[in-house]
């Protein structure tokens, strides 16, 4: 009769018990965790949908995406050209030392308004243009900058405000002596800004580098 072998027993502080990959402990911290992430997400989604979705109609969504690629075939060269004009604009004012003072704008609105009558107000102005505020100050520091870019070396004489005058009585709105040879010298001084201005920025663009990818 054959002997059984004799199977050799470790003591017990030699067996090491068989751990589970993912402790049984742990499956409540992991859904606790999965929970909060996706309340997160969902406040998050919720929060900044429209950075996603830009409307919905009925239940069906009009992504943002494809909102931005409509105007981008509508507007897009347009306003793209604008950003680049004044980003030109913007560095010129930069090399030349040429800042723009809250004190110019509100002036500069302040003529704007004058030169209006009285008849039609500034926000209805802004509304027929479909203009922000913001987007007027920015035109108007954009102007302002371009004045004091090209403006530095023209002179406006007496002798040209007063062939003006003469020239343009029934346009001029002021009602003082001083009032209208000021608006004439300024409506002299953007003329001449306005002579410069086309073959100015053109040379600006022709020694800039401009890549365009729209």
């Amino acid at each position: 009769m054959a002997r059984k072998k004799a199977v050799k027993k470790l003591p017990p502080e030699n067996l090491m018990p068989m751990e589970s990959p993912i402790p049984a402990r742990r499956f409540p911290l992991m859904k606790a965790a999965l929970v909060v992430v996706i309340v997160g997400l969902s406040a998050i989604f919720m929060s900044n949908k429209g950075l996603l979705v830009a409307a919905m109609v009925n239940g069906r969504p009009i992504f943002r995406w494809q909102l931005n690629k409509a105007m981008a075939s509508r507007f897009g060269a347009q306003t793209l050209d604008g950003m680049i004009s004044q980003m030109l604009i913007d560095e010129e004012a930069k090399k030349a030392g040429i800042t723009v003072a809250a004190a110019d704008i509100a002036k500069k609105e302040s003529d704007l308004v004058a030169s209006l009558g009285g008849s039609v107000s500034l926000d209805d102005v802004l509304k027929y243009q479909g203009m922000t505020k913001t987007d007027f100050e920015d035109q108007l520091r954009l102007q302002l900058t371009v004045e004091k870019l090209l403006g530095k070396d023209i002179t406006v004489t007496d002798a040209d405000v007063n062939t003006y005058i003469a020239s343009n009585q029934a346009t001029l709105t002021a009602t003082s002596e001083a009032g209208i040879r000021d608006e004439a010298k300024q409506a002299i001084f953007s003329e001449q800004i306005n002579a410069k201005l086309q073959t100015w920025f053109s040379e600006l663009k022709t020694k800039a580098k401009i890549l365009r990818f729209l």
